[in-house]
């Protein structure tokens, strides 16, 4: 794996290191030590998958509060999307700075989300099919999220959202969150 850090301290891209014949390649896509190695939490609890029928479906902000932060590595096994962390460590020097990086079946890259930051992706491909792997089972008690429009994260989608859900269409805006819900 070649794990390469994002401008946002703890959040990493992660590269497969690929050993090709002519078979086809073999590469590792989890390591604990590696991500031990890293600085990056290797914790697995629980795996989850999503598939979006069109492009333009846009699924986050998300996270969960304390004590049921998670982190999640994110990959895109069919398809393409561009996926989205925002830092909500208030203690970060990038406090509600995003970044954002394109994962595909083609690429393979994954992304690694630190706890406390807020998720979510915009599928770039019709029948964008993904895979996460979380260090925490969802607790709905603790479930938050962050509107992907806020004008305060100035997040810059590449294409348009065309399809969202009502819930995720309804989160609050930074501004409107108790500090204890950041």
């Amino acid at each position: 794996m070649l794990i390469q850090p994002t401008p946002l301290a703890g959040a990493a891209l992660i590269d497969l290191k690929l050993l090709e014949d002519d078979r086809g390649f073999f590469a590792r896509s989890f390591c604990r030590q590696e991500f031990l190695d890293a600085g990056l939490e290797p914790v697995v609890e629980q795996a989850n998958m999503s598939y979006n029928h069109k492009a333009g479906t846009l699924r986050g902000m998300h996270y969960q509060r304390d004590p049921y932060g998670e982190t999640k590595l994110v990959r895109c096994f069919r398809g393409a999307i561009y996926d989205v962390i925002v830092d909500l460590r208030p203690e970060s020097e990038t406090y509600l700075q995003h970044f954002g990086a394109e994962l595909s079946a083609e690429n393979r890259t994954s992304l690694f989300v630190p706890r406390h930051f807020a998720h979510g992706y915009i599928s770039l491909t019709d029948g964008a099919e993904v895979h996460y792997q979380v260090s925490t089972a969802y607790a709905p008690g603790a479930e938050q999220g962050l509107r992907h429009d806020d004008p305060a994260l100035g997040i810059t989608w590449p294409i348009e959202p065309v399809v969202i859900s009502p819930k995720d269409a309804a989160w609050p805006l930074i501004s409107e969150l108790p500090m204890d819900q950041r």
